[in-house]
C-alpha cells in the first residue's frame, strides 16, 4: 500500500494567473498490522488543473455535447483523464504534468514532488449556483502497473479579478522592495506582486464613499429616508445602511433588509420561456420600528450578492400611546391586535467584488490536503 498526499502550500484560494504550488509526497508506511515489510512501485503519476462545468437540467437548456466519451476506465488503461466520473463537463484545462514514471518505495521511504501551474487567465470564477456551477479542482493521477489509474482531487477556489490580465509587470525588479532574509524564486516574486496589485485595485474601487440618499414612498406619501455609503463592496465587508422615519408622513411598522444574489440565465438557454431569476439570501435583517425615528442594519458580504429591501408601511395612522391624566396606577399600552398593511419591495443593485485570496483562505470551506491510498 502507498499512501499519496497532495497538500496546497499557500491555502485553497487562488486568483487567476497566479501559480498553483502542490507538494505530492507518496509514502509506504509501516504499520503495526504488516506481518512483513517490502518495497512497493507505482509506474506513473501525473497532475492537472480542471474546471468542472455543471448546469441543473430543470433551469438550463445545452446543445447536446459533440465530445461525449465512454466513462469506463478501462483495466489496463494508461491515459489520464482528470475529470474521470465527474459530473457535467470540463471546460478548461491545464496540460498535464509527469511527476515521475517508475517510482520503487522502501518500506518507510518517502518521497515528494512539486507541481507548480498557472491558474489560467480565461477560466471563469468559482461559483456554486442555482442553476450553473464551476468547480476548480487539482487532480494527480497514480498507477500500479496492470491496475486501474487512482485518482487524487483537491478542490480549490478561484477568484476572477478583471484588468489583471492587462497589467504588465516591468522587466527590471532592482528598485522593487525584497526581503534579504528570504531566498524567493521568480514565480514566488511574481505571485506576491499578483496578488499585491489586485489587492490595491480592490482597495481603490471599494474605498470611494459617496453618500446615497433615497426616499421611501408609496401612493399615499413619503415613509422616510434610506442611506447606503457605497454600492461597491468586496467579499468580507459589511453592508451598512440606515433608516430616517423622523419626517416621514405614513408610519412604519417593520423592515426587512435582505442580502441576495440573482442568478440569470439567457433567453437561449432557459428550460422553460420567461423562467424566474433564481434568488438566493446570504443575511437578512428584520426589525419593527414603529415610533423609531432613526435605525440601521449591519448585513456581511459572503459571496457576490444583490440585496432586496422590503418595507411594511400602515394603511391608517397607529394611535400613539396615552396615559390619562388623573391616572394614579402605572399602566401597559399594547399595540393594535390587528393593523391593515401595505407592504412593498425595493431592489438596490450592488457590486461585489472579490477580496485578499490570502485571507479567504482562511475561512475556506476547502482543506488545503487531500489524501488516498493505493
Amino acid at each position: 500500500m502507498i499512501e499519496v498526499v497532495a497538500k496546497l502550500l499557500r491555502g485553497p484560494v487562488f486568483l487567476t494567473g497566479e501559480v498553483l504550488e502542490c507538494v505530492i509526497t507518496f509514502t509506504n508506511p509501516i504499520t503495526a498490522r504488516s506481518t512483513s515489510a517490502s518495497s512497493e512501485m507505482l509506474a506513473w503519476a501525473s497532475a492537472q488543473i480542471h474546471c468542472q462545468f455543471h448546469t441543473s437540467e430543470s433551469r438550463v437548456a445545452l446543445p447536446p455535447s459533440e465530445d461525449a466519451k465512454h466513462d469506463v476506465q478501462a483495466e489496463n488503461e494508461t491515459v489520464f483523464v482528470p475529470n474521470r466520473g465527474e459530473r457535467g463537463k470540463c471546460i478548461l484545462a491545464t496540460p498535464p504534468k509527469i511527476l515521475f514514471c517508475d517510482l520503487r518505495l522502501d518500506p518507510g521511504e518517502s518521497k515528494s514532488y512539486s507541481y507548480c501551474e498557472p491558474v489560467p487567465l480565461d477560466g471563469p470564477p468559482s461559483f456554486r449556483g442555482q442553476s450553473v456551477k464551476y468547480v476548480y479542482k487539482l487532480t494527480v493521477g497514480c498507477q500500479r502497473v496492470n491496475s486501474p489509474i487512482k485518482l487524487l482531487r483537491v478542490p480549490f477556489r478561484v477568484f476572477v479579478v478583471y484588468g489583471l490580465e492587462d497589467y504588465q509587470f516591468p522587466p527590471d525588479e532592482a528598485v522593487a522592495p525584497t526581503n534579504p532574509f528570504l531566498d524567493e524564486d521568480e514565480n514566488i516574486k511574481k505571485d506576491t506582486r499578483l496578488v499585491d496589485l489586485a489587492t490595491e485595485m480592490l482597495m481603490t474601487n471599494t474605498s470611494r464613499r459617496s453618500l446615497h440618499l433615497y426616499n421611501i414612498t408609496n401612493i399615499r406619501g413619503k415613509v422616510g429616508k434610506f442611506c447606503i455609503f457605497k454600492t461597491i463592496y468586496k467579499i468580507g465587508e459589511d453592508v451598512v445602511g440606515t433608516f430616517d422615519f423622523s419626517e416621514g408622513d405614513i408610519p412604519c411598522l417593520q423592515f426587512s433588509v435582505s442580502l441576495q444574489t440573482e442568478e440569470h440565465v439567457q433567453e437561449e438557454y432557459q428550460r422553460k420561456p420567461g423562467q424566474p431569476v433564481s434568488l438566493s439570501t446570504h443575511a437578512r435583517h428584520q426589525e419593527s420600528c414603529l415610533h423609531t425615528a432613526k435605525t440601521h442594519f449591519s448585513l456581511p458580504i459572503p459571496l457576490s450578492a444583490t440585496p432586496s429591501f422590503i418595507t411594511s408601511v400602515a394603511r391608517e395612522p397607529a394611535e400613539p400611546p396615552t396615559v390619562l391624566e388623573n391616572q394614579s396606577e402605572i399602566i401597559t399600552w399594547t399595540g393594535a391586535g390587528k393593523i391593515d398593511v401595505d407592504t412593498f419591495s425595493w431592489d438596490l443593485p450592488m457590486k461585489v467584488l472579490p477580496t485578499n485570496p490570502v485571507l479567504a483562505s482562511y475561512v475556506s470551506q476547502f482543506a488545503s490536503s487531500n489524501s488516498i491510498s493505493i
